[in-house]
């Protein structure tokens, strides 16, 4: 289920982008995988078929049941993401959802971020970047890129002005106007490679203003000035690394294929591998009170840290639902459950 396509593989046209997208995006289960981790590198047509405009998303009854590939809190609100657009939201702690009232895309939706209960940012497919300033009710677009369907796998705010959006083939956006604008970021090309074409998965920042994003061969791209410069930590992992998180100690966790797992004390400087719990690919993290820290990984399967993410267990549900994203619960309750088949609220 985790094959990986080898970097040598024959290109294939953008114009086959979306159909192979598709296809692995429901074998891996992420939308980041729209185009699975090392496919093969890509050259632009000289003249690609026409693409039709974006158009709204439309009202669904059963929205909490569509495929949900990001979710985040808004205060205390939660906010889910995912497949032709749907956002859905929480005011009762994930036990009942609801549609947002206006998306205007149906644009499969990666990733989001808020920065309080009101002002957030979505990201996905068509390189599409929505925004928000009413607690996710109703969404404008921001951003989009009909030539090409170059994913966003993930968005950060880290205040209502400075932004980043990450996808495939180390694409790289920063807004310092809170979306209104958003420029393309060069990386340098890593160690050891000829060009920065690596699949760039994860935003997360940490509280001293340094920005982390976990990439492609157990790479973490780092940024210690705000991003106006970027570098590439080696955890000493091989693989793909979907998830990262930066704990409330300062402490950094990124986990990956086959319930990789690595930890840093020092930002990033020095990785530390930890014992797997399972060896389901993990897809996302979530930090909840009293050094508690959850990951969700494929496989029907949570991961539980009552450590602060030194030691992790794995309960895995018997109906083996592969697991896309979650969200702690606060005081006793249990987690919020984001899955290919909608929300799995307390189960």
């Amino acid at each position: 289920m985790n094959r990986i396509l080898p970097s040598a593989a024959k290109p294939r046209p953008l114009a086959r982008l979306h159909r192979l997208g598709r296809r692995y995006r429901n074998r891996l289960i992420l939308a980041l995988l729209g185009a699975a981790a090392g496919l093969a590198r890509a050259e632009a047509p000289a003249a690609p078929p026409a693409v039709p405009a974006l158009q709204a998303a439309r009202a669904n009854p059963h929205a909490d049941q569509a495929m949900l590939l990001g979710a985040t809190r808004a205060g205390s609100r939660l906010v889910a993401v995912g497949d032709h657009g749907t956002v859905i939201l929480s005011d009762d702690g994930g036990k009942t959802f609801r549609q947002a009232r206006q998306v205007p895309v149906r644009a499969m939706l990666n990733a989001v971020s808020f920065i309080d209960d009101r002002q957030g940012w979505a990201a996905g497919h068509r390189g599409v970047i929505l925004a928000t300033t009413d607690g996710g009710e109703t969404w404008t677009l921001q951003r989009q890129d009909l030539d090409k369907d170059q994913p966003l796998f993930s968005v950060l705010f880290t205040d209502a002005q400075h932004g980043w959006a990450c996808g495939l083939w180390s694409l790289l956006l920063r807004t310092d106007d809170g979306g209104k604008t958003w420029q393309p970021v060069s990386l340098p090309v890593p160690p050891g490679a000829k060009r920065a074409d690596r699949n760039l998965y994860s935003l997360f920042a940490d509280r001293k203003g340094g920005l982390f994003i976990a990439a492609e061969q157990g790479r973490v791209v780092h940024s210690r000035d705000g991003g106006a410069s970027w570098d590439y930590l080696d955890t000493g992992y091989k693989g793909s690394l979907w998830a990262g998180i930066a704990l409330e100690d300062g402490s950094l966790l990124v986990g990956g294929l086959r319930g990789a797992l690595y930890r840093s004390d020092d930002g990033g400087s020095h990785w530390a591998p930890l014992k797997a719990a399972s060896l389901s690919s993990i897809t996302a993290f979530s930090e909840g009170a009293g050094g508690q820290v959850m990951a969700s990984a494929l496989d029907g399967v949570s991961l539980l840290s009552t450590d602060g993410g030194r030691q992790f267990s794995a309960t895995q549900r018997p109906d083996r639902q592969p697991l896309t994203a979650l969200i702690a619960g606060g005081a006793g309750r249990p987690p919020v459950l984001f899955s290919k088949a909608g929300v799995l609220a307390g189960q």
